[in-house]
């Protein structure tokens, strides 16, 4: 496979915000005006998609207007990267109007989360183009406590150096763009090793629950030699997580898959080091893979920035934790 890694940012380039999910007509001024500040910065200029605005039933708008969008923002060549507003659920409608042969003459970086998931590895799987798995330009809203996640933003999307991913030292799980001044840290208490051992491949996944959105379909990414990073939000209890978890390992290539690192949970779906350690021991096909647990990405934050189609490296023990990004 030949794969596609887009230049990375620099003081002075154009970033364009789109909204292939939830519109940004639900993101306060407030949390505009900090996003904005942060990317300027940066050096970084912000334009914005025609349509994001828009808004309708689903708090989303048109695949007409979302396409449009896109399109626009690949096509123009003033455009270095382009970041999503926020996630959402419906992002996966896009795919089969999305131009791919325009996205593959117009290789950029993009950026988001969440539901966003759909569109990374649709993307890597179609055009061979590493997308990534970080923060929207909603995040970029956060008052307090950003840095950590502003660290892995630069060291992935703006140097082309191999990093190391440490936890970072507290976190949260507050709607903290609901009040940017109440803010509630938990102490990290660091990864959970539930499988000891090495490995090395291409990461894919990011949200789970949306990566299964494209089994069986010409969108999903090719599983062989793959490290699979993978999350679920407030809504995937554990009983939730397990079946989505063995749905993906049903799949014939799974048994090609290298490695397995699982974002943090949020506190409202209740699963515990406890609960998580009996869903994966239960399953015989994980016995051999080495996994970790509770890293800093997902709907928690801070949170990394990782490539989707890039390479890791994991090396875990019960004493030393290594996950090395090498190639983004």
């Amino acid at each position: 496979m030949n794969k596609v890694f887009p230049e990375k940012l620099k003081s002075g380039d154009e970033v364009r915000i789109i909204a292939p999910s939830r519109s940004l007509s639900i993101i306060s001024q407030e949390s505009r005006k900090i996003a904005d500040d942060r990317f300027e910065e940066l050096g970084l200029k912000l334009s914005f998609g025609k349509h994001v605005e828009e808004t309708d039933d689903f708090v989303s708008t048109s695949i007409e207007s979302r396409i449009e969008d896109l399109h626009e923002a690949f096509r123009d060549k003033n455009v270095k990267a382009i970041f999503t507003v926020i996630g959402g659920f419906n992002s996966n409608q896009l795919l089969q109007y999305i131009d791919w042969e325009l996205i593959k003459s117009n290789p950029k970086i993009l950026c988001g989360y969440s539901d966003i998931t759909a569109l990374n590895n649709a993307f890597y799987a179609k055009t061979e183009l590493v997308t990534y798995s970080g923060p929207h330009y909603s995040s970029f809203g956060q008052k307090l406590y950003f840095d950590y996640t502003l660290d892995y933003f630069k060291k992935c999307l703006m140097t082309d150096d191999s990093f190391e991913i440490e936890p970072s030292d507290s976190w949260s799980d507050d709607a903290w763009y609901k009040n940017q001044d109440d803010r509630k840290l938990i102490p990290n208490n660091g990864w959970l090793v539930l499988n000891e051992g090495k490995a090395e491949g291409t990461i894919l996944g990011a949200n789970l629950c949306t990566f299964n959105l494209l089994q069986g379909t010409e969108y999903f990414p090719d599983l062989v030699d793959s490290v699979l990073f993978l999350e679920d939000d407030e809504e995937s209890a554990p009983h939730d997580f397990d079946r989505d978890l063995q749905s993906s390992i049903h799949l014939p290539e799974f048994s090609k898959v290298k490695g397995l690192v699982i974002g943090r949970f949020q506190n409202a779906s209740e699963m515990t080091n406890e609960k998580l350690t009996q869903i994966v021991k239960t399953k015989k096909e994980l016995d051999k893979l080495p996994v970790v647990a509770n890293v800093d990405y997902g709907h928690t934050d801070p949170k990394i920035t990782f490539p989707v189609g890039g390479e890791v490296e994991l090396e875990l023990t019960k004493s030393s934790t290594t996950i090395n990004i090498t190639r983004h």
